[in-house]
């Protein structure tokens, strides 16, 4: 391995194939979920021989799918950013777990039902770099999409393709989106082999837990099972939760091993497609930023809800609670988070330690 000052140089030189830096990839680590993985693993995988680390990289790039998911949308109808008193701004990445890629990379050439959104998580980075949060949003929540009157937040995904699922959580939350990302969800299978597995804390049948050991087929079968539990949906929300949780913690823990995690890098740049302005330069600052956040940092809860109804045509739907969700956005959007869920603990639907 290389020192990680000569990791960074390696990181920050050009590109030898276009010149320059091109653009990089999201998930989810300590901070930006892909982001973090992905930019983490690049600072383990960098200390080899330097061509060989430019053509791994460049390599990675190709399969990352990118597109304009801002386009089209008014900057004078969008949230404010949150004021920023230090050397660096709160970062909130939008990340969708979808059927497919992109896979129609031109917003305005989107085809209505063309892809469903099967989870919809609100990132959130602290500007001070010390805690990030995950916030799901059930996909069936009964929401305003612009233009479109009332429906199930996920149809807005079908209906506008990202820039309108954009417009939509910033209207629901009145947080500002910083990026955006979206990732086959059955890449499950892959990511969790490249990684020999994961370890989720399930109930032991005898009033314990126990650590499971889970290959992909089973992580992607625990992920989206929801006819089996007590609590549906919201349960599947915990479960992707408790996976995503267990996928940073093997990552991180094999950290020390570039084979793995480049297998891990080549099962998450193929997957994930993201906005154009989340370049390689931009993962970096937020690797190297925010590179002390670990699993314990990490907030990993579902949004306020009040429970179940159905829509005026029928539809079952998920009634957010306003009352708690309106408070909680504030505070991602003021960047005040960490001191609202102490104020507030007890009263949000944070992701336990075992999930059923």
């Amino acid at each position: 391995m290389a020192a990680p000052d000569r990791m960074n140089d390696y990181l920050s030189a050009p590109n030898p194939v276009d010149g320059g830096l091109r653009h990089a990839r999201r998930n989810r680590r300590g901070k930006g979920f892909v982001a973090g993985i992905v930019v983490g693993a690049l600072l383990l995988v960098g200390g080899g021989a330097t061509a060989a680390w430019f053509g791994y990289r460049s390599s990675l790039d190709g399969n990352v799918e990118r597109l304009d998911a801002f386009e089209g949308i008014d900057p004078s109808t969008r949230p404010s950013a949150a004021p920023v008193e230090g050397p660096t701004a709160p970062v909130n990445i939008l990340v969708l777990g979808s059927d497919s890629r992109i896979s129609a990379g031109d917003p305005s050439a989107w085809e209505a039902g063309a892809q469903r959104t099967d989870a919809i998580m609100l990132v959130h980075l602290s500007a001070d770099r010390q805690t990030a949060a995950a916030i799901s949003i059930p996909r069936d929540s009964w929401v305003p999409i612009p233009g479109y009157g009332e429906a199930k937040i996920n149809a807005a995904f079908s209906y506008g393709g990202p820039s309108l699922m954009i417009q939509t959580v910033e209207d629901l939350t009145g947080v500002r989106i910083d990026h955006f990302a979206v990732t086959d969800f059955e890449s499950f299978t892959t990511l969790t082999d490249s990684l020999d597995g994961v370890e989720i804390t399930v109930p032991d049948g005898a009033g314990g837990s126990v650590r499971q050991a889970m290959t992909g087929e089973e992580a992607l079968a625990f992920a989206r099972e929801r006819h089996a539990l007590a609590n549906g949906d919201f349960g599947r929300v915990q479960r992707q939760q408790a996976w995503m949780r267990a996928i940073v913690a093997k990552a991180n823990n094999n950290r020390s091993d570039p084979l793995k995690m480049a297998s891990f890098l080549g099962a998450v740049t193929s997957s994930v497609a993201v906005d154009e302005a989340f370049t390689f330069d931009r993962m970096q600052e937020l690797f190297q930023s925010a590179q002390d956040i670990s699993t314990k940092d990490i907030t990993f809860m579902t949004a306020p809800y009040s429970g179940t109804g159905r829509s005026a045509d029928g539809q079952s739907i998920v009634v957010l609670d306003r009352a708690k969700l309106d408070p909680l956005m504030q505070a991602v959007a003021a960047d005040e988070l960490p001191d609202f869920l102490v104020a507030n603990e007890g009263t949000m639907d944070v992701l336990p330690a075992v999930v059923k």
